[in-house]
C-alpha cells in the first residue's frame, strides 16, 4: 500500500510539469507550423514576388494609360492620336484604307 501510495504522490506532483511541457510543446509547434508560423514565412514571401510582378504590370498599365489620357488632353491634343480615336469610335475611314483587324494583345 505504502508503493501504491508513494507512485499516487509523484504521479500528482508531476501531473502539473507535465501539463506544462505539453502546453509548451503545443505553443511551440503552433509557432512554427501554425498558419503564421516559420512555415508560413515561405509561403508569404513567395506571395510577396508574385504580388511584386502583378504591381509591376499594373503601374506599367497606369504609366500607359496616363500617357494617353496626357495626349488627349482637350488643351493640347496630339493630332494623331485624336484622330485614330475617333475612327476608332465613329468607324469613320476613308475608301481607299484597308482596315486589318488585330488581336487585343497585340495592340
Amino acid at each position: 500500500m505504502t508503493q501504491r501510495h508513494k507512485f499516487r504522490k509523484s504521479m500528482s506532483r508531476a501531473t502539473g510539469p507535465a501539463l506544462a511541457v505539453i502546453a509548451v510543446l503545443a505553443m511551440l509547434g503552433y509557432a512554427i507550423f501554425g498558419p503564421t508560423g516559420l512555415y508560413a514565412w515561405g509561403d508569404y514571401s513567395q506571395s510577396v514576388e508574385k504580388q511584386r510582378v502583378v504591381l509591376n504590370e499594373l503601374a506599367k498599365k497606369e504609366r500607359e494609360l496616363q500617357n494617353r489620357v496626357n495626349l488627349l488632353d482637350q488643351r493640347r491634343v496630339d493630332p494623331d492620336l485624336a484622330e485614330e480615336y475617333v475612327r476608332s469610335k465613329l468607324g469613320a475611314y476613308h475608301p481607299d484604307e484597308v482596315i486589318i483587324p488585330m488581336e487585343p494583345e497585340a495592340e
